[in-house]
Order: structure tokens, then sequence, then C-alpha cells
């Protein structure tokens, strides 16, 4: 089976629009989880737009599957996974003026600073993830800087325009996604990722955990959050079993 993780960032920005205690992020992962989630994903960025450092500490203290800490690879953040000891942390990219994550890694350029934080973060005995485009030479230098994942991002599968564009880059994702098993890593995948267009996703070969969180969230407005993650879990299923019998 293809894990799910549900990522609650957007309840924090629900709650964060007014500076107040409403929605509960702690009420919503629980609830993920009670809809089949088998991990809760949060970003703690820098600015602290969305989760706050008290969430991570709650949530890693409440839920009852694993959390995996997405961030940025700075001191501070390190500082923050080693103390809190998530069972992954997913080092991602981060611009200030960007509304969500807009790419994967730049790997190559920042390999020393990655190698350095993914020494300290394995070293507490948290499973490191980078956060990386379908690209060959980012998957390559994503395990010679030692990390055990990469989440390879789907974001340019999801905005796909046209047919063409979409078969595109869902072999790019196959290609990235077969690199990366033949490398030895675990194989994670996600970003823009709804329930319309999971499905081929969730069935490359191989595939561990799919990170999904806007649509979720969209979704539980109506439905609610439990309903809403377990009519994921069975598009996911669904997918896997489809695959199996053919």
């Amino acid at each position: 089976m293809v894990k799910l993780g549900i990522n609650v960032d957007h309840v924090a920005t629900v709650r964060q629009a007014r500076m107040g205690h409403d929605p509960e992020v702690v009420a919503a992962a629980c609830l993920a989880e009670l809809g089949g989630a088998d991990s809760i994903t949060i970003h703690l960025r820098e600015d602290r737009r969305h989760i706050q450092d008290r969430d991570v500490h709650l949530i890693a203290a409440t839920i009852s599957t694993s959390l995996n800490l997405e961030m940025a690879c700075t001191d501070e953040m390190v500082a923050i996974a080693t103390e809190v000891r998530p069972r992954q942390v997913t080092l991602v990219p981060e611009k200030r003026a960007e509304l969500t994550t807009e790419g994967g890694l730049d790997v190559l350029a920042q390999s020393q600073e990655l190698e350095r934080a993914t020494a300290r973060l394995r070293d507490a005995g948290i499973v490191v993830s980078y956060f990386v485009d379908a690209d060959d030479r980012q998957i390559q230098a994503s395990r010679v800087c030692g990390a055990q994942a990469v989440e390879i991002h789907t974001g340019h599968y999801a905005d796909a325009g046209s047919d063409a564009e979409f078969r595109h880059e869902l072999q790019r994702i196959v290609q990235a996604s077969a690199l990366a098993l033949d490398q030895g890593l675990q194989l994670n995948a996600g970003h823009g990722l709804n329930y319309a267009n999971v499905a081929p996703i969730a069935a490359i070969d191989g595939m561990n955990e799919l990170n999904i969180g806007h649509s979720i969230v969209s979704r539980a407005i109506f439905v609610g959050m439990e309903a809403a993650v377990r009519q994921m879990r069975q598009c996911v299923d669904r997918a896997v079993l489809g695959k199996q019998r053919t």
C-alpha cells in the first residue's frame, strides 16, 4: 500500500487569518488520522506564516501515527527538529515572497549546507528526505549528501495545461522515481496532488508515501476532515489496486 501523509498547514492558515485559536491544528491532525492518514506533515516556515512552534510540539506529542516536519535547511530549524525528533524531516526550499513552495531544492548548489544538516538530523535518529524536482542530477546529489529519501515535486504535473504536457510531466516523474529507487532512496511525492490527478502518481512502482494538503483541507470545509481524508485514501488505494490487477 502507498502511505498517505496529510499536510495540515492550511488549517493553521485559516487560524492565523485572525491570529486566534481556531481552528485547532492538533484536532485536524487527529481527525486526519481517523480518516486513514499514515502520517501528519507540517511545514514550520521561517516566517511562521501558518504553523507555529506550539503546533509542532503539540502535534508531535499527540498524534498516534508519525510526524513529517518540512523545514528549510537552517541552524534554527535543525535545532528544533533535533529537539522534537519527528520520524522524518523533509528539507525544502523557502522564499519569503512565495505563496507556497515553488520548486525543489537545488541540492547541487547547497550541498555543503545540506550535508551538515543531514548528518546532524540523522545522528538524532531522524529520517531525512529532500524535496526535489524530477531531475536526475538533483536526485543523485541527494544520495551523495546523505538523504535517505526524496519527495518528488509534482507541482508541474499538477499544473499541466494540456494532455501532452500532463503526459510529459508524468513521464518525467516516473523516470525520476525509477532513478531514486536505483539510488537506494525511499520514494515519496507531493505538491498540488488532488482527487482528480493523484491516481497516476500513486500507481508509480515503488511509491512509498504521498504528501497532500491543500486539496484535502479545501474539501474538508464542506465534508469534514475525516471524510475528506477517507475519500483521498480511497482514491490512492483504488489506483494501487488497479495497477496490481493489470
